[in-house]
């Protein structure tokens, strides 16, 4: 079990099969519109404080597949969303297609019930590829990056999104993680995860869909781990890098979500750090 500072670090996701994906299955797109961002006003009367709005502004996280013909246009958009430093960009490869004639090679069943976790907690059970979340309220077509700017700002505009600060460096063999005190208007209690990444991952798909592609997949998640929990003061923990080494992984993504993986909500904040050579 992982070394803590004030925690328990622990619940490593394993590779249990998960169940056979939900009936509904969609391919939507959705209608772009403008990014609204709150003013700030010098002189004004005092107002009630508002939440503080931080960067990251967003963490995306793309359901996508091997398997599925539409995907490959969104693994490309993700790779162009994961240069943008004001962004969080992963990929969780989903299972549920691999009965389609290829089976995913990064593919987790954990990623699959995560999608369906979010779908159940929408209350709209739409869980479909390529399927794009935003700060674990908002989702969007992969594939469209209007849609997909429409549903940070939507989720920004929300409040108590995204603005908890939280920070992640390599230290030694360690990750140091921080996350600060609750602002005003933010959630109270939420999860501290860490995610292991792999920044660049070029597959030979031989069969199903995407027969004879080359698809270079981004911030690919192959390790995942829950740190602690947050009460809504400003906590640290240490996590020993020897957990979250391994297939290759080259970076690292800390998140504060609201909720459980399995029932995930709003995200909080988040954090990357690059890890050097192993």
């Amino acid at each position: 079990m992982p070394e803590v500072m004030g925690q328990v670090a622990g619940q490593i996701v394993d590779d249990a099969r998960s169940r056979a994906p939900s009936r509904w299955l969609w391919r939507i797109a959705l209608v772009a519109g403008a990014i609204m961002m709150p003013g700030l006003a010098s002189h004004a009367p005092a107002q009630e404080a508002k939440p503080r709005a931080i960067e990251p502004r967003a963490v995306v996280e793309l359901f996508t597949s091997q398997g599925c013909s539409s995907c490959p246009a969104a693994d490309k958009l993700l790779g162009e969303l994961a240069k943008d430093p004001s962004l969080i960009a992963v990929s969780m490869p989903i299972d549920y297609w691999d009965y389609l004639g290829w089976k995913d090679t990064l593919a987790n069943p954990k990623f699959s019930a995560r999608q369906r976790g979010y779908a159940g907690e929408r209350g709209d059970r739409k869980v479909y590829t390529p399927q794009i979340i935003v700060n674990g309220e908002a989702h969007a077509l992969g594939s469209d990056r209007a849609a997909i700017d429409k549903a940070i700002g939507d989720t920004r505009a929300r409040g108590g999104v995204m603005n908890v600060a939280v920070k992640a460096s390599v230290e030694g063999n360690h990750v140091k993680i921080s996350a600060a005190d609750a602002g005003a208007g933010s959630p109270q209690a939420a999860e501290v995860w860490i995610c292991g990444l792999r920044a660049s991952v070029p597959v030979a798909i031989a069969r199903g869909e995407n027969s004879g592609r080359d698809v270079v997949y981004h911030n690919v998640v192959r390790r995942w781990l829950k740190v602690g929990d947050w009460n809504g003061k400003a906590t640290s923990w240490s996590v020993p890098l020897e957990n979250i080494r391994g297939e290759d992984v080259d970076g690292v993504v800390v998140y504060l979500q609201q909720g459980a993986w399995q029932k995930p909500g709003a995200m909080l904040g988040a954090a990357y750090a690059q890890l050097g050579p192993q």
